[in-house]
């Protein structure tokens, strides 16, 4: 009797055509096997070219599909392959990369099922947290580096305040003040509201009292929610992400967001600031037989939520620059629509899990998901709602860049540990890393606001509680004088560069007036380290 055919020729037709979309000739990450009417056949591997990865990507998925085992899955194969990595770890259960996995009768009926040959395997990785609130290195930034359009996102101001902060920060720049923290920017805020302060923006439009008595409260409340911690020195340096261990394997960077996760608008817009700051400072590479770093931006709506139109052209524009500096980026969240069309129309690479459709708004977002897929030979309305736990469907970009077929994939396991590791084995991992003595202790140097509090006997917290009084008190308006018009305030840019100041400060380069700041698209800097 003839023996059975097997290996990609007996796939189905379709199955077969789909699976030589994914032969790729040079270095791949292997996702799984390709599904087809729903039979896993580990004979048709899919798989994401390695020089790919810098074009972007999403993850998404209905909670509890698979989405954080599929992260763990690709920082594997990435680490392995020399390529450092960024995630960022919301719920806590990321630390576990670390850490050999535990093989049982799950991992090894997966990892048949897709031939694998599962080895359990923990991987280098530094453990980093917030302003040093919970596990991990404490990550810093400077309130001068953070940069004022990434600051008002996290105040929630409306344009007109952003602009006013925009202004402030550019006379701290050029008068050499400072932004350390945030007693800082309240100093300058106050000072510039103070009658020694007024005439120092004269030219440039001023700051109205209104205005910096809202920015003022906004920081206020900031604070009394244990914010100030993420701002002060010594600041994080993002080059520490880039790093290699020394076996050649990439470092995976595990942020711990756990015990910021009720702060969602603060921890998305500092990831933006990482991700801000290296576009600012990598050199361009165009394209690599492998990325730089690939990073992973967890929870992606909350950055987009309430976000103004600029500050969406900004991410835009960054997601789209950031890829010739062979930076990766993966934005993880529930479905497409939760990504802005320009942002996602930068995504080559798509890794979609389960969908749920119990409501008109879930059929709503499944039939939007579906539009975002090359045509397929799979119905996928049908398909994105059966998928189990570590199925998904991917299509990836080639080693040429064209859309690969939609392929329906049954995933591999990670050989790390699928949960976190215990708290003791990673407090001492942080304290043992290299990079523990650099970040852990606060320093409070001499900034604006001692600067400031030199100048005159009025502390700057002095005059911060006189603008907020003031604003609380407003004048009142004769009942017959006519209302004021509003007007459309210049923008800062406008405001700035009309500015006697500016004119004088670009003749005076090189001089200690001339130590303004560049700032790039967020507005973010870094003064030389």
């Amino acid at each position: 009797m003839p023996e059975a055919k097997t290996g990609p020729a007996a796939l189905p037709q379709p199955a077969l055509e789909i699976a030589s979309g994914y032969a790729f000739g040079g270095p791949a990450l292997d996702l799984g096997a390709l599904l087809w009417d729903g039979v896993c056949l580990p004979d048709a591997q899919v798989r994401i070219p390695l020089p790919m990865l810098n074009r972007h990507g999403l993850v998404a998925g209905a909670t509890g599909t698979g989405k954080t085992k599929t992260l763990q899955l690709v920082a594997e194969q990435l680490s392995a392959q020399g390529v450092p990595v960024f995630l960022a770890d919301i719920k806590g259960d990321v630390s576990g990369i670390s850490a050999p996995g535990v093989r049982n009768e799950k991992v090894q009926a997966r990892a048949a099922e897709v031939h694998q040959e599962w080895v359990a395997t923990g991987f280098p990785a530094e453990f980093y947290a917030l302003g040093g609130i919970g596990h991990g290195i404490p990550v810093r930034a400077t309130v001068t580096s953070f940069g004022p359009v990434l600051l008002a996102k996290v105040l929630q101001l409306n344009q007109t305040q952003e602009q006013s902060l925009g202004l402030i920060f550019h006379y701290a720049d050029q008068k050499g003040l400072e932004l350390v923290d945030l007693k800082d920017l309240r100093a300058v805020v106050a000072f510039l509201t103070s009658d020694e302060g007024k005439a120092e923006l004269r030219n440039i439009g001023g700051l109205s009292t209104a205005t910096a008595g809202v920015i003022l409260r906004s920081l206020t409340a900031f604070e009394a929610q244990g914010m100030a911690d993420f701002f002060g020195e010594p600041e994080f340096d993002t080059a520490e992400l880039l790093r290699t261990a020394s076996d050649g394997r990439g470092m995976v960077s595990v942020l711990e967001l756990a015990a910021v996760q009720d702060r969602p608008q603060l921890f998305s817009t500092f990831l933006m600031w990482l991700l801000a700051d290296l576009f600012h400072d990598l050199p361009e590479v165009g394209d690599a037989d492998k990325p730089k770093l690939v990073f992973f931006f967890d929870e992606a709506h909350l950055l987009f939520n309430g976000a103004s139109k600029a500050f969406l052209d900004s991410i835009t524009q960054t997601v789209r620059l950031i890829r010739s500096k062979g930076v990766g980026v993966f934005f993880v969240t529930q479905t497409p629509k939760d990504v802005p069309a320009d942002v996602l129309a930068q995504l080559g690479n798509r890794v979609q899990h389960a969908l749920r459709a119990f409501t008109p708004d879930d059929q709503k977002a499944l039939k939007a998901t579906v539009k975002t897929f090359p045509d397929s030979a799979y119905d996928l309305e049908e398909l994105l709602t059966g998928l189990g736990t570590g199925e998904a469907v991917v299509t990836v970009l080639s080693e040429k860049g064209a859309p690969t077929p939609v392929a329906a994939t049954r995933l591999r396991a990670p050989e790390s540990l699928m949960g976190p590791v215990e708290g003791g084995t990673l407090d001492s991992a942080v304290r043992s890393s290299p990079l523990y003595g650099r970040y852990a202790q606060a320093v409070d140097r001499e900034s604006a606001y001692e600067k400031l509090s030199a100048r005159g006997a009025k502390g700057p917290d002095e005059m911060a509680d006189e603008v907020a009084d003031e604003v609380r008190t407003p004048a009142r308006r004769p009942k017959d004088a006519p209302a004021r018009k509003p007007k459309d305030d210049p923008s800062v840019v406008e405001q700035v560069v009309g500015s006697g100041v500016f004119k004088s400060l670009a003749r005076s380069l090189g001089t200690q007036i001339g130590r303004e700041i560049t700032r790039s698209l967020f507005g973010t800097a870094r003064r030389r380290r």
